[in-house]
């Protein structure tokens, strides 16, 4: 089941299409999910709460490297895809090679954009692209208490004696 829902581009185009046909809106959010943490759990669910299909657009390995920097990701994007798709608020899973999403948007143009709590509506790097094609900005989720990066740095991370 969980397998069907991780789409490449043109694959994810098409399940929109069909999902627009069927009169559903559609919720975008994006992105590294290194490690799955109750953060993310808890902002997706948020995110499905706005209603609609909510896809998922994971960054690529590369591109998570180029915004995390060596060392990073720390499991393959297929594996955050899989991880990701087994999630019942998750309706689709798509990897995207850019840094940013702005590409996917223009796309699939989303009605509603998530992003989590660390932005704002008008801090969130997309906003501008989300308008131009239709969709609205809204920021889901529980406060950024939460960070892989974080998690890595603290419990993963050298033990200090």
């Amino acid at each position: 089941m969980s397998a069907q829902k991780i789409l490449n581009r043109e694959g994810l185009k098409q399940r929109v299409a069909a999902w627009r046909r069927a009169g559903e809106s559609i919720t975008l959010t994006n992105g590294c999910f290194d490690l799955l943490h109750v953060g993310h759990v808890r902002y997706l669910h948020a995110a499905k709460q706005l209603g609609g299909r909510l896809i998922v657009a994971i960054n690529s390995d590369d591109s998570v490297l180029a915004l995390k920097g060596e060392g990073r990701p720390l499991m393959p994007a297929e594996e955050r895809a899989e991880i990701l798709s087994a999630l019942a608020d998750v309706d689709a899973v798509v990897i995207f090679p850019e840094r940013d999403v702005q590409a996917l948007i223009r796309e699939i143009r989303p009605d509603v954009h998530a992003k989590g709590t660390d932005y704002t509506a008008d801090t969130v790097p997309e906003r501008d692209v989300v308008a131009e094609c239709g969709g609205r900005v809204e920021i889901v989720g529980d406060p950024k208490d939460h960070s892989a990066t974080e998690i890595i740095r603290s419990r993963i991370g050298p033990r200090r004696s």
